[in-house]
């Protein structure tokens, strides 16, 4: 049976972060009323997950309610991958991708075929009670995927994953994402851009409808090839680490395999300074740079700043003819 495409669901942001301090307020435990009959456990929301800056699990859960409107359409009829840290990040982490039996009412979960032809539950994104049980679980980065599960085959998007090596410094990442880009503009292409969340930069072109996971592929390695080749002692296409030079960027095109995921738009990542996966204009691509700047004490403020600058670029697709 096929699954329908939800609608992006608009969210009461004032209400469910009064309903988080009241809870918080009464010891950390306590129910969130989604109205409808629907609502959510959540306990120990005062449990630190971020020991150096105090941060807890109600503050990465009222994160992500501020921000509902942002990130929610990123994941909207997305399989998420998880990667919980249920005594922080200090803590054991480990992944999940199937959703358990014990799954509360309301979580949005469907079944997909994985690529060994075995069918499985799978959480679905692009709602607020689906995002904040994956909080309450103790995950921090919830991982869309580059597919939709109406047509998991198909990607939306492509992504070029810019990794530095020990010796590279974000300066030069940000001057290998300006030859991208120099690329992406002359084949008539445009992308988007984010900081990773952690040491790189996240580069996606947005595809036509029905577009495969291969092509999808294709397209990002054209990219990279052109960059590698043309600066090739700053950027490389190289797979193995020990063969990369220490100073070079990596240009990672092989995040667009069926299923691979990186840390979403928006996402807060699971690092010393909860540092957030942050949309950027690419004007913004400066020698001075620091992607630490953006983090979960300041980031919600810049999105409401700067506006959904992620999901506007996204939002228009590319022809591939020029690749053609």
């Amino acid at each position: 049976m096929s699954v329908q495409r939800k609608s992006a669901e608009k969210v009461d942001t004032a209400s469910f972060l009064e309903q988080l301090t009241a809870i918080e307020e009464k010891g950390g435990d306590g129910s969130l009323d989604f109205g409808r009959g629907k609502a959510l456990k959540v306990s120990s929301l005062d449990k630190v997950f971020f020991p150096k800056e105090k941060y807890t699990k109600g503050d990465v859960m009222r994160y992500y309610t501020r921000i509902a409107e942002f990130i929610l359409p990123t994941m909207q009829d997305r399989p998420l991958v998880l990667k919980r840290f249920p005594n922080g990040i200090d803590g054991e982490s480990f992944y999940q991708q199937k959703a358990s039996e014990t799954t509360p009412p309301g979580v949005r979960v469907e079944t997909i075929e994985t690529d060994g032809g075995e069918k499985q539950p799978r959480y679905v994104g692009g709602d607020l009670l689906t995002m904040l049980y994956a909080i309450q679980l103790g995950a921090i980065s919830v991982d869309p995927w580059h597919s939709r599960v109406q047509a998991l085959d198909y990607a939306d998007y492509t992504i070029i994953d810019l990794d530095p090596g020990p010796r590279a410094n974000f300066a030069r990442v940000v001057q290998v994402a300006r030859w991208a880009e120099e690329v992406i503009d002359g084949f008539g292409l445009h992308a988007a851009i984010k900081t990773s969340g952690s040491t790189g930069l996240h580069i996606y072109l947005p595809l036509p409808s029905k577009t495969p996971n291969e092509a999808a592929t294709l397209v990002a390695q054209l990219i990279a090839t052109k960059v590698a080749e043309a600066h090739p002692r700053e950027a490389t296409i190289e797979r193995f680490v020990k063969a990369r030079g220490a100073a070079t960027v990596y240009v990672d095109y092989l995040q667009n395999i069926r299923g691979k995921t990186v840390a979403g738009p928006y996402c807060v990542r699971a690092k010393p300074g909860a540092p957030v996966s942050t949309p950027l204009r690419w004007t913004e691509l400066t020698d001075d740079l620091d992607p630490r700047d953006f983090h979960l004490g300041n980031a919600s403020e810049r999105f409401e700043r700067v506006g959904d600058i992620w999901n506007e670029a996204m939002r228009k697709k590319n022809s591939l003819r020029a690749l053609v």
